[in-house]
């Protein structure tokens, strides 16, 4: 097959990386694969580079705006895509979200080469969800209709859509997408840069990190609800192990030091290279992933599960949406009420119980080799796409196979 993928991040950002590890593994497959994404500063020209021998295209598109105005609004960027879509032949077109610079080249190219359209939901950005999250006051009001416009307005275009999670299949099913074209689509992990797990002690001698202190982590982004859900079941978690340290691993938009008690008590990384980054999580004895009961959180599945479970590293994360669900059948982290008390309260269970803790992350390791391998992954996907297409995919376990030998 030929795919052409579209997301509208930045590379390295948000939903960048679920485009590109499917890229990459249907790439391994032999299918001849193009991501197209935002240049981080091209302001007027295309650049590409390969992977996978030649057959994975990563095509850098150039943007008008600015920094963190790179996302996915530039009317110009999105002819520009248009344009350099035109000679292409794709069998398949997926778009990432519904922004502009996705949509409507997405859209051209399906009309054109009528090949048939997929669309991927696996952040709810309009009324309801994470525009929700932004300040009160005039860019949001502002914002919140055209976000809802072009999230919801093309859905029913697409010949199949991917979901990641039951919360966005429901979405589209009311906006009259056939339920049988909906498929659900998780993230996956990627264990390929993390061969062996480091000790704990060893990574943080390395680091220069207390060698008996309990440490939580956190890495990425995060909203301010969800950062003060932090703050204040770290505060408690403070107050019941008073040498207790939370790291804050890797970018993250909001000061965490400034909203606990004793801000002396948070390590704050800045931005790390991926080796530091997954260095610093194995020094953790828990990581944390607090989602307040939003819109925005039920229409998302953190990236961030997968890092922890890629590391071996137990989790505690909020009992919202497909979370408590996926917890029960596949115990690599424990599922706690989005409440501060009962947030740390789960937190502190696994540090009383080192036992537990080790188990929980063994079994998120297991998932990371196994079920949620990108690899496994792209068997579902490889099989949306022969499903439209007409043609055999390929089992799961020859894609496991496959993706072994490359």
């Amino acid at each position: 097959m030929r795919v052409s993928l579209l997301v509208f991040n930045l590379p390295a950002r948000g939903t960048y990386f679920r485009a590109y590890h499917l890229a990459r593994e249907l790439a391994r497959r032999g299918h001849a694969t193009s991501l197209i994404y935002t240049a981080p500063r091209s302001r007027a020209r295309f650049a590409v580079r390969y992977e996978q021998g030649g057959r994975l295209a990563l095509v850098a598109a150039p943007d008008l705006a600015r920094g963190s105005l790179r996302s996915g609004w530039d009317p110009w960027a999105a002819l520009a895509r248009t344009a350099w879509l035109q000679p292409a032949r794709p069998d398949i077109v997926h778009a990432f979200e519904c922004r502009p610079t996705v949509i409507l080249p997405a859209l051209a190219a399906a009309r054109r080469t009528r090949a048939p359209l997929v669309i991927d939901w696996c952040d709810w950005f309009g009324r309801g969800g994470s525009v929700e999250e932004r300040p009160p006051g005039l860019a949001r009001a502002a914002l919140r209709p055209v976000e809802t416009f072009f999230e919801e307005r093309f859905r029913t275009r697409a010949a199949a859509t991917t979901v990641i999670n039951r919360t966005l299949a429901e979405k589209a099913a009311a906006l009259g997408v056939p339920s049988d074209t909906i498929s659900l689509l998780p993230n996956g992990c990627d264990v390929s840069g993390v061969p062996a797990l480091e000790p704990r002690a060893a990574a943080r001698a390395a680091l220069g990190l207390p060698t008996a202190a309990p440490i939580v982590g956190y890495v990425g982004a995060i909203f301010a609800r969800d950062a003060r859900l932090l703050a204040a079941a770290f505060d408690r978690v403070r107050a019941a192990r008073p040498d207790a340290r939370l790291a804050v691993i890797g970018y993250c938009n909001i000061p965490v030091e400034t909203l606990v008690a004793d801000g002396g008590a948070v390590i704050r990384t800045g931005p790390l290279d991926e080796p530091t980054l997954r260095r610093y999580l194995r020094a953790c004895d828990q990581a944390w992933a607090p989602l307040s009961d939003t819109g925005a959180n039920r229409g998302r599945w953190p990236l961030k599960l997968s890092t922890y479970m890629e590391l071996g590293l137990p989790f505690v994360t909020s009992a919202i949406g497909d979370l408590p669900e996926f917890l029960a059948r596949y115990p690599a982290g424990v599922a706690a009420p989005p409440e501060p008390a009962a947030f740390a309260a789960a937190g502190l269970a696994l540090l009383d119980d080192p036992a537990r803790a080790a188990a929980l992350g063994a079994v998120g390791r297991r998932l990371a080799e196994g079920e949620l391998s990108w690899a496994r992954v792209a068997d579902r996907l490889e099989a949306v796409y022969a499903g439209l297409l007409g043609t055999p995919a390929a089992s799961p376990a020859t894609g496991a196979q496959r993706t072994e030998q490359s």
